[in-house]
Order: C-alpha cells, then sequence, then structure tokens
C-alpha cells in the first residue's frame, strides 16, 4: 500500500476531477482521496497495477494499491479531517494490507526526496509513503502521523540503523 499526494488545496479541487485527470495522463491511482470532504474516487481495482511506482515494483505477486491524497508535503494530510479513511481502511483490510508501517514514519519534505527505499522493508508489505519505496523519486507524503492512518496499536517498524563501516578496522563515519 502506497500512500502519494496529489499537490492540490483540497478544499476546491475534487477527488473526481483528481481521478479523472490522472487517467488523461495515463497515471490513474487506485484511489483518489479527499481527506477533508471525504470523497474517494476509484480508478482501477487492485489486482490491476495503477502506474505510480517506477520499474516493476508494481509486479511482485502481490496487491499494491496505490492511493493519491489530496494535500501538501508542506501541510501533513494526518493534520486535518480524515473523512472516509476508515471506508478505505475497511477496503484495504479487505485485501488482507496489513496494517503496519515497516520503514517508520515518512521524513520532511525536501529530506524525504533523498530518503532510499529498503527492498527488504518493502518485501515486508504493509503501508508505505511513496518517499519510502525502493527506487522512487517522489518526496511524498511528507511528515504525516502514520499513527492516525494504520491506527495507534499498529506495527511501526523502524528502519534499522547502517551498519558500521570498518576501514582497517577502525569505525568510519559516513
Amino acid at each position: 500500500m502506497v500512500w502519494f499526494l496529489w499537490p492540490t488545496d483540497p478544499q476546491r479541487v475534487s477527488a473526481k476531477s483528481v481521478a479523472q485527470h490522472l487517467v488523461k495522463l495515463r497515471r490513474p491511482a487506485h484511489l483518489v482521496w479527499n481527506p477533508v470532504t471525504g470523497q474517494i474516487a476509484q480508478s482501477l481495482p487492485p489486482w490491476r497495477a495503477a502506474y505510480g511506482l517506477p520499474g516493476d515494483l508494481n509486479r511482485h505477486g502481490r496487491v499494491c494499491v496505490q492511493i493519491r491524497v489530496l494535500g501538501s508535503v508542506e501541510e501533513p494530510f494526518t493534520e486535518s479531517k480524515l473523512d472516509g479513511l476508515d471506508d478505505i481502511l475497511a477496503w484495504l483490510d479487505s485485501w488482507h494490507v496489513p496494517r503496519r508501517w515497516p520503514a517508520g514514519p515518512p521524513l520532511p519534505y525536501p529530506h524525504s526526496i533523498a530518503a532510499q527505499g529498503s527492498l527488504r522493508l518493502w518485501a515486508l508489505g504493509g503501508h508505505f509513503g511513496s518517499s519510502q519505496v525502493p527506487g522512487s523519486f517522489e518526496g511524498d507524503p511528507g511528515p504525516i502521523d502514520v499513527h492516525r492512518i494504520v491506527g495507534g496499536q499498529a506495527d511501526v517498524l523502524d528502519a534499522p540503523s547502517p551498519r558500521e563501516v570498518l576501514e582497517h578496522g577502525v569505525p568510519v563515519d559516513r
């Protein structure tokens, strides 16, 4: 499950109009969601690959739902109303998407652009920001509160720290 942003004011733009625009661009997401109004537009069934991820990341043999949220990286969408989230989570539960965030909370923009996703964490499944997907160059969704999405009791696994690099048996900072 990957959370993307569509940079726009959710007070002024509908999920349906963004979904139609993404279809015209040949880049549809499974869902487009306006968290302020609760409007949800579905463009693709979950078993069909969407077009937000680079390379073959959609083809790893399991469902990879992609949701475009109307909002901004500067103002995390989890700081506003989340109308419709319960419906989205129930739908994701029906597809057995684990309620966990293996890579931990996404970094704030612009630091998130330099984030490098881990294939090991990606293989665990669950929820990811697009900036946390291996090979992605997206910087969204920014510093969202992952607990507001997956629930306060859900697993949020922190990314492991880098291993210490040794040169001639001496630790080197990198």
